[in-house]
């Protein structure tokens, strides 16, 4: 007899949002309703439900004035499994943002596109002009499962990497939501022609699965109230990590057999690093490795992991909703049996894996075929023009001219691929007009690897700036480290506005995670190819005092480090206690033996910005060039 699923409301009072969820009629209102009021904004209500829809309810804070309106704005966000944007696609968003958002758009760290400064009066004509044009902002927010990563790398001649992006866009299909609210909504009931729905993957959302799925529901996976939070899942291949792999609630790593045939998957479960300051209940968390499916009975594991989560997961406190936190209480040998219950069978032993390493996949490369790919790096995601730096009008330029498809990475970049040899040249000349790079070796390496999240103005859960922030603050890491004579060191960098950890900060070597204006808690330790934790080592560290507090750290790092030892497994070697006991007698002296002192002075957003155009295009540091434009002033005042 097949067992019924639990109900999906706990014992306990559930949340305020589970009460929405149920009387939306599976995500329809109250956002059918105010999407045709004239305001500008929607109630709380529906706000939650716009989530699901891809949407979130911003205001401009930049733009706040006392007794008026919040400056209310929306983001809209894509959901592109495994980082897929076709040209048509790409193009209808670059126009998207200059019509309705803010004449910009922004590679998301799941692999997606984010619309910002969208009107409500906007936000129909934007998402029906998305879903017409191959795509979709539905799930890319929401409790619901979030964009399936995979790989960016389109490699025709390593099948693996085929299968984790075959499997990335079937997965994300079988965890659609199947509400026909979206459409009804966005594009009036007229659904919007689709590639075809693999047959297995329709077969296997019905497919019962002792109790997987929930009978006479529009939500066959989900059910009436969808997740208790967020689900994130990866496929991935051996040893690629340009995925972040251990901070996903699944990850799925294709396993193939010696003549490169797909037979299964490892399985890792329960990462996931959103946090709170203060609540030591709230931690990040790496997944756990469960075990190996054969291909066959995938689709089949995940409806059962899916199905665990949504029957047994918090649906009381939010902060505590997240899978990770079922494992981390349960334990891993009890989340497996309850896995396998909904499975139907034992599931089988983990498969040995090589050690994981992060790619980031930038410049040109051979994919395989014959063709090429070109990996761009994008300053924290941001395509923009500004100044003589061109890079959305150059990516415009390239899509439209060679009608090429691009794969979003994971760290805020883009691919292009297909390329055919004879045209690289073209392409080159393309970017070169518009200054934009195609060396990764001229990219300072502290930009290259770094990650920011938007935060500021927009973010309604910001404490402090990240993205405006980060090139300042690399920029004066750079300087130190020239100082101390580490030139020639870098270490992945990730900044964060609040503890949400939208950027995965704590993954980093050093991380920045706001917890107060102008200030933030620092993590170190975490590893290169983020395969390990980084630990909070200072609550609160104002942004001034940055230098004086990093330059004991880093002159431990010089003289005790091993031979080619990174920072991060530095700090996670010798530990926190030896770190402070430096830094506590450490005393800075200037070249003559005098204690040093540092002066900072604040410049208006639109100074900066020129100060960073022309010391690139110069090739200086910012701080060089300010100090060879004061002294040059103060002769003439002489």
């Amino acid at each position: 007899m097949v067992k019924s699923a639990p109900s999906p409301i706990a014992s306990r009072k559930p949340s305020k949002v589970e009460g929405i969820k149920e009387n939306s009629n599976f995500l329809r209102e109250p956002v059918a309703t105010e999407i045709l009021q004239d305001t500008t904004h929607f109630t709380e209500n529906a706000v939650q439900l716009l989530k699901f829809h891809g949407s979130y309810q911003q205001d401009n804070r930049d733009n706040r004035t006392k007794g008026q309106e919040k400056d209310y704005q929306f983001m809209l966000r894509t959901k592109n499994p495994g980082g897929l944007v076709p040209p048509q696609l790409y193009l209808a968003l670059d126009k998207i943002a200059d019509e309705y958002g803010n004449h910009t758009l922004r590679a998301t760290t799941r692999q997606g596109f984010q619309l910002h400064g969208i009107l409500k009066k906007n936000l129909k004509s934007a998402i029906a002009t998305i879903v017409n044009n191959l795509g979709s902002t539905l799930g890319a927010c929401g409790d619901i499962n979030r964009n399936v990563m995979a790989p960016p790398a389109p490699f025709k001649n390593r099948p693996e990497y085929q299968y984790a992006w075959e499997y990335a866009q079937n997965i994300a299909d079988l965890l659609s939501a199947q509400t026909g609210a979206y459409y009804e909504i966005w594009l009036d009931g007229e659904k919007a022609i689709s590639a075809e729905e693999d047959p297995e993957v329709k077969a296997a959302r019905q497919r019962n699965g002792n109790g997987t799925i929930i009978h006479d529901n529009e939500e066959p996976i989900y059910g009436t109230h969808y997740m208790p939070r967020k689900f994130k899942i990866c496929v991935t291949v051996p040893g690629d990590n340009s995925v972040d792999l251990y901070s996903q609630d699944l990850t799925l790593v294709v396993i193939t057999n010696k003549k490169k045939q797909l037979e299964g998957f490892n399985i890792f479960a329960g990462g996931g690093l959103g946090r709170t300051h203060g609540k030591e209940e709230t931690f990040a968390r790496l997944a756990d490795p469960i075990g190996y499916v054969a291909k066959d009975d995938v689709y089949n594991v995940v409806k059962a992991i899916v199905a665990t989560q949504r029957d047994y997961g918090d649906r009381t406190d939010r902060r505590h909703a997240r899978l990770k936190y079922l494992i981390h209480d349960w334990g891993v040998d009890k989340f497996r049996t309850q896995v396998e219950e909904y499975f139907g069978k034992a599931i089988e032993a983990f498969k040995p894996l090589p050690e994981f390493k992060y790619h980031d996949f930038l410049g040109w490369n051979e994919q395989g075929d014959g063709k090429l790919f070109l990996g761009i790096s994008i300053d924290n995601g941001r395509v923009k023009d500004e100044g003589s730096f061109q890079l959305k009008t150059a990516l415009r330029e390239i899509v439209e001219q060679f009608n090429l498809p691009i794969r979003l990475t994971s760290n805020q970049n883009v691919i292009f691929y297909d390329i055919e040899p004879d045209s690289k040249e073209a392409i080159q000349d393309i970017l070169s007009r518009h200054g934009v790079g195609d060396e990764p070796s001229k990219i300072e390496p502290l930009v290259r690897y770094a990650m920011a999240c938007p935060a500021l103005p927009t973010c309604g859960l910001a404490i402090t700036e990240s993205e405006r922030a980060i090139p300042g603050i690399l920029e004066r890491i750079r300087t130190l480290l020239d100082k101390l004579g580490l030139q020639k060191e870098h270490f992945v960098v990730r900044m964060t506005g609040c503890p949400n950890g939208c950027a995965r900060p704590y993954l980093a070597e050093l991380a920045f995670v706001g917890s107060a204006p102008e200030s933030y808690q620092l993590w170190l330790g975490g590893s290169p190819n983020q395969t390990r934790l980084a630990q909070p080592y200072i609550e609160k560290l104002h942004h001034n005092d940055l230098e004086s507090f990093l330059e004991p750290i880093f002159v431990y790092f010089k003289k005790s480090r091993k031979s080619k030892e990174s920072f991060g497994d530095f700090c996670d070697r010798v530990g926190f206690d030896a770190i402070r006991e430096f830094a506590a007698s450490y005393e800075p002296q200037t070249a003559n033996g005098a204690n040093k002192s540092r002066h900072r002075v604040n410049l208006k957003e639109e100074v900066y910005s020129k100060l960073k155009e022309v010391a690139e295009s110069q090739g200086k540091p910012m701080t060089q060039l300010v100090t060879e434009a004061l002294e040059v002033y103060f002769q003439n005042l002489s």
